[in-house]
């Protein structure tokens, strides 16, 4: 896990182009998603922290996002119930 405001703006691009992440969350929601996802985008840059996929945001107990991944929500959502 990266925390956003501790990597700089051309770190992040390069690592994004490269594909070493995948994913963004938020550390005070626990949720993550696509870095397209415009729910996201919007948060505050503080709390945002990227991923390299699934699995780590999974295994530092993230949730998929309601929004841009609904089905893995979904999923997430009937395993939890």
């Amino acid at each position: 896990m990266i925390k956003h405001d501790e990597i700089a703006a051309i770190d992040l691009r390069n690592k994004i182009m490269k594909q070493e992440i995948a994913f963004a969350g938020n550390r005070k929601l626990k949720i993550y998603g696509k870095l397209s996802c415009a729910s996201g985008k919007r948060m505050k840059r503080e709390n945002r922290v990227f991923f390299t996929g699934e699995k780590e945001a999974l295994a530092l107990n993230y949730r998929p996002c309601g929004h841009c991944m609904k089905i893995e929500y979904k999923k997430w959502k009937n395993k939890t119930a």
